[in-house]
């Protein structure tokens, strides 16, 4: 990340011996040299992740990096910080609760919600964990339990805004209502008793792996017994024998992955996935790869822009038919691009479901790309009744979570609606 920042990173010894330092010392971060260049280095990270494998020591510099961002928040007072991260976490909960109920009929919207779980006598297979922010996208979540019940696999569906991971309060600051709603989620998890819990979020996933969970371990060894957390891709690759017969329809096309490196193995299963599509061609994209969503470049944000549009023309010069996101996150902001460029911006989910004859309709896109908040809400208007929405709060949510939630706003001038066979 230095080197899509202005951070000096032209002695490394000496920065991050920056960064031991303040957090061994507990110091003001960022008020005076020489934290101010690792405060900075901190303030870029986009969790990549490459400097964990390139580590002589074998430790973590994404989670030191991350430690210290929250150090340098101690300098804010405490009610500053809490007040912070209420705010961005009522703005997530209303949105994920206004944007769901937008797309999805009740029947539909309950097969997503922790509180239809069925009295069982013996645990499921797995647990489903959506995290917070894929129910803004539900059909991509659908499909993920289209694959489960096609694998034969029984399982439990947990997330939404009350099994958070905490992420709101640690970018907050707030480390004491961080590990308080995180263990909670991870207590709420143990207590299923699956095997393994599957997790789509990739900012769950780090959270849980690199905080909640060391902390969980050695502090509450009496806890109960969380089973592993793996990558929802990267088991469906290791189980991709039991997948692949009924990867059985032919889906003609050249797809590209709009994809980060931040997970580790998640976009190799992802290509091991679509490679097991018969008549499926994927190419890789000329385009550097950092991050691990399109959210985590925050600290570069032209540099997001950049990439974004890099990644739109690098696919489109390849001739793809497909661009494919891996995350629910990423979906929602090159999904709005989809009118504009000669290829069709989809999930890599969807693949996975015309190969087995399944669709389900990728209602937020429909909404985004009318770009049109009355239309949106008209749309939308027999959900909105349904279930009783103000439709002022509606159209708030239209405009503040799909609207002007937006990296780079597509160029129509540029790149009017394509003629497509």
């Amino acid at each position: 990340m230095p080197a899509q920042s202005d951070v000096d990173a032209s002695a490394p010894a000496r920065l991050i011996t920056e960064v031991t330092s303040a957090l061994t010392n507990g110091i003001a971060v960022g008020t005076a040299s020489p934290s101010g260049n690792a405060l900075a280095w901190a303030n870029v990270c986009s969790g990549t992740g490459n400097c964990i494998s390139a580590c002589p020591e074998q430790l973590n510099p994404r989670f030191m990096l991350s430690a210290l961002r929250g150090l340098a928040k101690q300098t804010q007072p405490l009610e500053e910080r809490r007040v912070s991260a209420r705010s961005g976490f009522k703005r997530m909960a209303r949105g994920v609760r206004v944007l769901s109920r937008l797309q999805l009929p009740k029947p539909l919207l309950e097969r997503l919600s922790p509180s239809s779980h069925p009295e069982r006598e013996t645990p499921p297979d797995v647990v489903f964990y959506t995290g917070c922010n894929l129910l803004k996208t539900p059909h991509i979540g659908l499909l993920c339990l289209d694959v489960l019940d096609a694998m034969e696999r029984s399982y439990e569906v947990h997330g939404g805004p009350s099994c958070c991971c905490g992420i709101y309060q640690t970018r907050a600051g707030d480390g004491e209502n961080a590990l308080r709603q995180g263990m909670r989620t991870l207590d709420q998890l143990a207590q299923v008793k699956a095997s393994v819990v599957l997790s789509w979020c990739p900012t769950c996933q780090m959270q849980f792996s690199e905080t909640m969970l060391p902390v969980r371990t050695a502090g509450s060894p009496s806890a109960p017994a969380l089973a592993s957390m793996t990558m929802f891709p990267v088991y469906l690759a290791e189980h991709l024998d039991e997948l692949r017969p009924h990867l059985s329809i032919p889906v003609r096309k050249r797809v590209a992955l709009y994809e980060h490196p931040g997970s580790p193995g998640v976009t190799d299963a992802v290509i091991e996935l679509l490679s097991g599509i018969p008549g499926l061609e994927v190419l890789p994209l000329p385009v550097e790869r950092f991050g691990y969503t399109l959210g985590s470049l925050s600290g570069v944000p032209e540099k997001r822009k950049q990439h974004i549009a890099n990644v739109l023309r690098a696919a489109e010069e390849a001739g793809v038919d497909t661009l494919a996101g891996v995350y629910h996150s990423d979906h929602r902001e090159i999904a709005a691009h989809d009118p504009h460029w000669s290829f069709e911006i989809i999930n890599y989910m969807e693949l996975l479901g015309a190969s087995m004859g399944v669709e389900r309709e990728d209602l937020y896109k429909r909404l985004n790309v009318m770009q049109d908040a009355d239309a949106i809400l008209a749309d939308c208007s027999d959900l909105v009744d349904d279930y009783g929405i103000h439709p002022d709060e509606a159209r708030e949510v239209i405009v503040m979570d799909i609207l002007q939630d937006q990296f780079l706003v597509p160029d129509r001038s540029q790149h009017p609606p394509p003629v497509r066979s």
